[in-house]
């Protein structure tokens, strides 16, 4: 099993006087050639977003993006017809296909927004742009967006559907529970920790932590306390 772990401290940023943005990956103005991507995960930002701020009509294409609001909420609006408020526990797939222009502003104008927003590339070029919207369940076996559902060949992701082969898991550990999760031949997993901490192949990690995992069929994560981590499971193939 290879293991990469990324500290929180190492992400780049971009900070606004209503964003405030830490990238796992290269991104706008960062660039680190260390961190293009994880296989054809290519960006995951961790944003705050202000009361008032937000992200004006802008375009996409041929990208898988997921957006999972950890606190306040997302006020969304695209050219496909998708438009919806994202709240906490509740998670957004938008599918760029052959180019789509959407917004993003914080819904409040009280409170900030925290939200996690994730790109996958695509399995097919240039398809018909989508949307949904759904509550998030919490589970290391059952994704709240994907392809195929691994546990059946050819099955529909109980999750919200995204145009790749790739599932991601919202976990909540109580302290002390261990579990054992199971990566597919040609899958890689990156592991961000949410908030609290884990133990992984005898290194802990934290709150805005990250690892990659790749070369294994099964790794062992460990809740060090009570911890909410995102695990996403991605063809290693560019």
């Amino acid at each position: 099993m290879n293991i990469d772990i990324q500290r929180s401290s190492d992400r780049g940023t971009t900070r606004t006087n209503w964003l405030n943005s830490r990238h796992s990956f290269s991104f706008g103005n960062y660039f680190n050639p260390a961190r293009m991507g994880f296989g054809l995960l290519k960006v995951l930002n961790d944003d705050i977003i202000e009361p008032g701020g937000g992200f004006p009509t802008h375009h996409h294409d041929n990208m898988e993006i997921v957006t999972i609001v950890l606190e306040g909420a997302l006020q969304h609006k695209d050219s496909s017809g998708g438009e919806g408020v994202i709240k906490p526990g509740e998670v957004q797939a938008m599918s760029a296909g052959r180019g789509i222009y959407h917004s993003e502003f914080n819904a409040s104008d009280k409170e900030p927004v925290h939200l996690l927003q994730i790109w996958v590339g695509t399995a097919q070029q240039d398809l018909k742009p989508g949307y949904g919207q759904k509550k998030a369940r919490n589970s290391m076996t059952i994704p709240v967006a994907g392809g195929a559902d691994r546990r059946s060949e050819g099955a529909v992701s109980p999750g919200l559907h995204i145009n790749q082969d790739a599932q991601f898991y919202l976990g909540e550990l109580e302290k002390g529970i261990e579990t054992e999760h199971e990566v597919e031949t040609g899958k890689g997993s990156y592991v961000f920790v949410i908030s609290g901490s884990i133990e992984m192949a005898r290194q802990q990690l934290g709150e805005g932590d990250a690892a990659g995992i790749t070369d294994t069929r099964t790794f062992p994560i460990k809740a060090l306390e009570d911890s909410r981590i995102l695990v996403i499971d991605v063809p290693m193939d560019n």
